[in-house]
C-alpha cells in the first residue's frame, strides 16, 4: 500500500489495479518456491485485468520473482529493489550500506547483489526484522514497543557505522518517523516505495504508454481473503477510506 501511494502521488492520471494477497500473507517466512508460484498466480489475475505494467509491490516477491515473471510476461516488470539500492548508492557518503527487512528478504541476499552491482567496494550490512510488519499494521509506528525493538535490531549496524539505512519492506516508511528517530540525523533512509514509484513513472513514459488525459481515477481493489481486516489497515496506510474492495480466488 506505502507503493501504491507514491504511485497514486507521481502518476495521478493512471488507472490502478491492487492485488493484496492477503489469504496468504506474509511472504516473508515463506519458501523460495511457495512465494514464486504466489507470484505467477498473482501476475496471471494482474494480467487478467489488461494492466499495461507490473508492479512487485514486496521486497520477498522482488527478491525471488521479478527475473522470472520478467522472462514469462509480455508487459514491462518493476520490483521494489533495485529502486531502493540505486538510490542508496546515490546517497552514501561512507559507503556503509544497512538494509533491513523481513527474514525472507535478507535472507535472498538480493539487495546485497543490487547494491555491489552499482559498487562492488560497497561494504553492506543486513538485518531482519520480523516485529515490524505486525507492529506497522497494529498502528503502533510511534510506540515504545517499536522504538525498544528498533534499536534492538538497528544497533548492529549503527555500531558498524553505516550511513544510509534501506527500507527493505513495503511496510517500513509507516516507521519511517520512528526509525530516523533511533537512527539519528547521520544516517538517511531510503524508502523503496518512493523510488519505486519513481521507476514506474520512467518506465511508462520510456514505453510510451503514459495516460494522456487527465483524469480522477480511483484503484480497483482485489484482496484473496475477506477485505475487513485489509479495509482497516489500507486505511490507514493509504488515510482515507478503501471503496470497493473485492474478494477474488487466484486458483
Amino acid at each position: 500500500m506505502t507503493v501504491l501511494r507514491e504511485l497514486r502521488h507521481q502518476i495521478p492520471d493512471e488507472p490502478l489495479v491492487y492485488l493484496g494477497d492477503t489469504a496468504r500473507v506474509p511472504y516473508g517466512t515463506k519458501s523460495s518456491p511457495t512465494v514464486l508460484r504466489y507470484a505467477h498466480e498473482a501476475a496471471r489475475f494482474l494480467l487478467a485485468q489488461r494492466v499495461k505494467l507490473l508492479v512487485i509491490a514486496c521486497n520477498t516477491a522482488s527478491a525471488v520473482a521479478l527475473d522470472d515473471l520478467a522472462k514469462h510476461y509480455q508487459v514491462p516488470v518493476v520490483g521494489v529493489i533495485e529502486p531502493g539500492a540505486r538510490r542508496a548508492l546515490e546517497i552514501t557518503c561512507n559507503g556503509r550500506i544497512g538494509v533491513i527487512g523481513t527474514e525472507g528478504t535478507i535472507r535472498s541476499g538480493a539487495y546485497e547483489r543490487a547494491l555491489r552491482a552499482g559498487r562492488p567496494d560497497i561494504v553492506v550490512h543486513v538485518a531482519a526484522c520480523p516485529l515490524f510488519v505486525p507492529l506497522a499494521e497494529e498502528g503502533w509506528a510511534c510506540h515504545e514497543v517499536a522504538r525498544l525493538a528498533a534499536r534492538e535490531y538497528l544497533a548492529p549496524l549503527l555500531e558498524a557505522g553505516i550511513d544510509t539505512l534501506v527500507l527493505g519492506c513495503t511496510h517500513y516508511p509507516l516507521l519511517k518517523l520512528m526509525l530516523q528517530e533511533v537512527v539519528g540525523p547521520a544516517v538517511q533512509l531510503v524508502d523503496s516505495a518512493q523510488e519505486t514509484a519513481k521507476v514506474v513513472a520512467a518506465r511508462l513514459n520510456e514505453h510510451q504508454l503514459l495516460r494522456q488525459t487527465a483524469a480522477v481515477l480511483y484503484p480497483r481493489y482485489f484482496v484473496t481473503d475477506i477485505p475487513d481486516r485489509f479495509e482497516r489497515v489500507g486505511g490507514a496506510f493509504l488515510g482515507e477510506e478503501l471503496q470497493g474492495v473485492t474478494t477474488v480466488s487466484l486458483d
